[in-house]
């Protein structure tokens, strides 16, 4: 596994603009009927990552404009709670990423926003500004690496018991990590 130095990884110079795959109307990438979105590159490496095949920036194909269509419409069904994005390590593509957020809460404002990611909340504070940016537009996140040591399958929505599920705008509005209120363990 790897740790970062503050800002020691920058989104512009890694990512390549790229994304694995899109799923939409899927149950499992968080609360409710939810949209996926995973991209390409993560340098975290995590001992048993379930999603190996995402470590690359130049895995999968482009992100396109065309894509980002449809993920709006799919997003604008009454049904769809929001969109989630996973990876690979969405943090390192902000360049795709923050356009993508902004429009979502200028034009489905209703929709909430979830990620992943294996920086920690502490470490996101200390991060580039496009990183800050992109976790102001966020609602809820799940933080921290996957660590195998601390597997337990049955953790909602995370796959080890270091990561939490933070909710973003109350913990910026109180400056402190506020716990998604719907945890369950």
């Amino acid at each position: 596994m790897n740790n970062p130095r503050p800002q020691e990884w920058k989104a512009e110079e890694l990512s390549q603009g790229k994304i694995i795959d899109y799923k939409a109307f899927n149950f499992v990438d968080g609360e409710g009927v939810r949209n996926s979105l995973y991209v390409s590159g993560c340098m975290f490496h995590c001992e048993g990552c379930y999603n190996v095949a995402t470590w690359s920036f130049n895995a999968g194909i482009p992100y396109t404009k065309e894509l980002e269509e449809r993920i709006m419409d799919d997003l604008a069904q009454p049904y769809v709670q929001g969109l989630t994005l996973l990876g690979g390590e969405p943090f390192l593509n902000t360049g795709i990423l923050i356009p993508l957020l902004k429009r979502i809460k200028r034009e489905l404002p209703n929709k909430d926003i979830w990620s992943w990611t294996g920086y920690t909340w502490d470490e996101l504070e200390l991060e580039t500004e496009d990183k800050m940016e992109m976790l102001r537009l966020v609602d809820i996140l799940v933080d921290g690496r996957y660590d195998f040591r601390k597997r337990d399958l049955t953790l909602q929505f995370r796959g080890s018991s270091n990561q939490r599920i933070i909710d973003v705008q109350e913990s910026l509005k109180q400056d402190a990590i506020i716990v998604w209120k719907k945890l369950q363990k």
